[in-house]
């Protein structure tokens, strides 16, 4: 049974929140403060955490940061900023999906299900991938530069093994997408998909304003420029 945490301080809203998650079968712990959400996070393991923007003693923003220097566990925001400039600061600052309130019971389940399913994905498998200084064991999940681990989130390894499987190949953003998703209903667009590949870029690139690794090709899409050994 898969462990959700679920801050979020509208009590009306979190009980229903709470009362279709424990009905889909997942086991549910929940909180309305961005105090008890990192009280909760210390002293469990969760699958996923769901995360309101507005808190009474902060933001979700503070709390994510917070966890992020400590576990890649799916973060998915709930918020109802639906603008572009906060739906772009919870992803840079490593959330892995938003969901705009008020929402849809199925849409959320939705998420949810393919957020859990692609990070136990990343846990799968055993091969090493190799191209100029970046290395990716996907047995453990690590990504390193110059023997150096990188951190990344379930959604940046998911798209830097796409990248890596098909390397210099032209892909357009609709193909991107598609693959990311897997078959899931798309909740990606393309300006989320833009903030995925600067946060990568910024991570693994010596200069992300001229990137080597993940070259746009204007008007078309985007390649990984270089070799990729599988050993």
């Amino acid at each position: 049974m898969n462990k959700l945490l679920l801050i979020e301080d509208d009590e009306a809203l979190a009980l229903g929140i709470e009362f279709t998650l424990r009905d889909e079968g997942y086991e549910v712990v929940r909180g309305a403060t961005l105090a008890q959400g990192k009280g909760f996070f210390e002293k469990e393991e969760f699958d996923l955490i769901l995360l309101d923007i507005n808190l009474p003693d902060g933001n979700g923003y503070d709390l994510c940061k917070y966890i992020r220097t400590k576990s890649e566990v799916p973060i998915i925001f709930l918020t109802a900023l639906d603008d572009e400039v906060n739906v772009v600061l919870g992803l840079e600052i490593g959330g892995d999906d938003y969901i705009t309130k008020p929402f849809r019971v199925r849409e959320l389940l939705s998420r949810i299900k393919a957020l859990i399913r692609r990070s136990s994905k990343t846990q799968a498998g055993g091969t090493k991938m190799k191209s100029g200084e970046l290395e990716i064991n996907t047995l453990d999940t690590t990504v390193k530069k110059k023997g150096q681990e990188i951190t990344l989130t379930a959604q940046e390894y998911k798209l830097l093994l796409i990248f890596m499987s098909n390397s210099n190949v032209m892909m357009k953003r609709e193909e991107i997408l598609s693959k990311l998703i897997e078959g899931d209903e798309v909740f990606f667009d393309e300006n989320t998909l833009s903030v995925y590949i600067k946060r990568i870029r910024e991570k693994i690139e010596d200069n992300p304003r001229e990137p080597q690794y993940i070259v746009t090709q204007r008007g078309l899409g985007y390649k990984w420029n270089g070799e990729v050994v599988r050993l």
